[in-house]
């Protein structure tokens, strides 16, 4: 009965949710999306107008409520460099969806469950119903071009594919500018480039461009999220607003391809609670290809530390350090080869005269520590060819790319091949500066992390913090940059000790300005040394943006817990009701404490619990806690 009852609310909120444009255009051709658990429908459909223009529409509900209004599909293309366009005297106009004709659609399914390097969870599900619509210039049919949707219980996603043509082969995508109309009330959480400041702003009042993933909260109490997911071939794609209450993708540059080619998917992720969107992760790896690295077997997750003094004796200090705190890596930045940004510095020489890489190298392996090297971007452009075959005979972990261009259809080809190229050498690798990831992650997992947030670097305060969950991390890994002992730090030593467990990078950066000297013994730092960085199940437990998060993950049978605040603070309730029923716990809580004779004033305590215990916390201003459950 509460299907029938739940099937007819849809039908009835998509009539009137519908309703209204079709009395006043004229459609002559629309079909039905849903996902698997039909909560999510969406409708695409083509408008005529009275001059034979045609056009494409899309709509977006979830359980009746309505998601995106009516919103125009839109790609613009200038075909004048194509020499086959030329010689065929064909129309080269910008608008290239005002004379498609709809040939046919394809339905399809999928249920399957593939199993990550590393992840947020063991498995992943990709559990879609898929839409792809045909479409055909009726003034000249060897230009083809298909819609593809795809309906996942998380939201949904498009792209624009263009099939291999030998008569058509060349295109220039000018810009893409899809829209996305939501009904008035709607705040958004913006951050004008990658490494921004998050501001919760209504729609009517942006100005530039805004980073993606967008989140959204709406009027109605749903969360939506927009992202770009497998953005390995184009120009990266932000937001702007194109009206009041209506966001329109916005092309850096653009593009220049050969087909077959396809756009970027845009996804549309949809949730009841925040803590819902900050689950849903899995997405934009779905949309992305499996992996192309057939022997996985060295990519390896792990803590690392960065290395503040290029010494050699500070060095292998540095290593001891990090063997006995229970880190895999350690990573010596930039100059080490010399200046960073001179096209005349050699990558594959040390510059610096006491920095014997060789022996330290040796030392670490012997330790059981890995090395991983800065290097920036004019090395990498003019040695990438041979520079991951050396680093590989060195003995090298990883590369750390810095100050990577992003943006333009140039730098992202760029660095798409460059990670490949690691991948090849069996080189892991870290991208810094402003950019973010879209999933690649998936079919390239020698990516392990990237920068693209606003972390420690600038030294964010608590409220920035709890923002990240519920939107830079929706596309994948991120080096926040997690530091301890350094004085600038904004937020309370738990706060910091807690991010471990709710941010996730399959590569932790841990000790960032903080040097083996800053250790006196501090007890809490425990929790860093047992935490690990890749997991079997992750629950995001309680928070919203901009107020506190409560992120639990599980390796095994253990349970590693972090809880934050803003900069005010907050009492805190976690339920345990996702342990295992009859087995009991112990919780050792890392929290702030002032009564604490140390300079992090951070206590411990042990709670024996079980599935049925409620561990009540209370976090200081810009605090948090850190929890480590175990079998007791």
């Amino acid at each position: 009965m509460k299907f029938y009852q739940h099937t007819f609310l849809i039908l009835l909120s998509l009539l009137t949710f519908f309703g209204a444009s079709a009395q006043t255009t004229t459609v002559i051709s629309e079909q039905m999306l849903y996902s698997p658990d039909k909560s999510l429908v969406v409708r695409f459909f083509q408008k005529e107008s009275a001059d034979h223009k045609k056009a494409f529409f899309y709509q977006l509900s979830y359980k009746g409520k309505n998601v995106i209004l009516e919103s125009k599909l839109d790609l613009e293309l200038d075909n004048h460099l194509s020499e086959s366009a030329m010689a065929l005297k064909v129309d080269t106009h910008q608008n290239w969806f005002e004379n498609l004709e709809i040939k046919n659609s394809i339905r399809a399914q999928k249920d399957t469950t593939w199993t990550p390097v590393y992840g947020e969870r063991r498995f992943i599900r990709d559990h879609y119903n898929s839409l792809v619509i045909k479409t055909v210039k009726d003034d000249n049919p060897i230009y083809e071009m298909n819609i593809e949707f795809r309906a996942y219980n998380q939201g949904i996603a498009f792209r624009f594919f263009f099939p291999e043509n030998v008569k058509g082969t060349y295109y220039r995508i000018m810009s893409e500018n899809t829209e996305f109309k939501f009904e008035e009330g709607a705040l958004a959480w913006k951050a004008n480039w990658a490494q921004a400041p998050y501001h919760k702003v209504a729609l009517e009042n942006w100005d530039g461009e805004a980073e993606r993933p967008l989140t959204l909260e709406l009027k109605n109490g749903l969360f939506v999220s927009l992202l770009e997911a497998q953005m390995v071939d184009y120009s990266r794609t932000k937001f702007k607003l194109k009206e009041k209450n209506t966001v329109v993708t916005s092309m850096f540059t653009p593009v220049d391809l050969i087909s077959p080619v396809t756009s970027p998917w845009r996804a549309v992720m949809v949730a009841e609670t925040a803590t819902g969107i900050a689950e849903g992760t899995d997405l934009i790896l779905n949309l992305n290809e499996p992996s192309k690295i057939k022997d996985q077997s060295w990519v390896k997750p792990g803590k690392i530390m960065r290395v503040m003094s290029q010494i050699t004796k500070d060095a292998l200090e540095n290593i001891d350090f990090a063997a006995k705190r229970n880190l895999q890596y350690i990573l010596f930045d930039w100059k080490w080869y010399g200046p960073a940004f001179s096209f005349s510095s050699d990558a594959s020489k040390v510059a610096i005269s006491d920095f014997d890489l060789p022996q330290i190298i040796r030392y670490g392996k012997e330790k059981g520590i890995g090395v991983w090297l800065y290097v920036n971007q004019q090395a990498l452009l003019m040695q990438s060819d041979s520079l991951f075959s050396i680093y590989k005979k060195w003995g090298i972990a990883g590369v750390k790319f810095g100050f990577v261009q992003s943006g333009s259809h140039r730098w992202t080809t760029w660095v798409e091949k460059a990670i490949q190229q690691a991948a090849h050498n069996q080189i892991m690798v870290n991208i810094h500066d402003d950019w973010r990831p879209t999933g690649e992650q998936r079919t390239w997992p020698n990516l392990m992390t990237s920068e693209g947030i606003r972390g420690n670097e600038e030294m964010p305060d608590a409220t920035s913090n709890t923002v990240m969950p519920f939107t830079r991390y929706l596309a994948g890994a991120a080096d926040y940059t997690i530091c301890y002992f350094d004085p600038r730090i904004k937020t309370s030593h738990a706060h910091q000790l807690a991010l471990a467990a709710i941010y996730f990078s399959p590569i932790q950066t841990l000790y960032w300005y903080d040097k083996p000297a800053f250790y006196k013994g501090e007890p809490e730092l425990e929790f860093w040394d047992k935490i690990p960085v890749t997991w079997d199940e992750t629950k995001v437990l309680s928070g919203s943006p901009g107020e506190y998060v409560t992120t639990a993950r599980r390796s095994g049978e253990e349970w590693f817990l972090g809880s934050i605040t803003n900069n005010e603070a907050r009492k805190v309730e976690l339920k345990l009701d996702f342990l295992p029923k009859g087995q009991k716990f112990v919780a050792r809580i890392y929290n702030d404490d002032n009564k604490v004779n140390t300079a992090t004033k951070v206590g411990i305590k042990d709670i024996a619990v079980d599935s049925k215990s409620t561990l009540k916390l209370y976090l200081q201003p810009s605090g948090g806690a850190a929890i480590w459950l175990h079998k007791k």
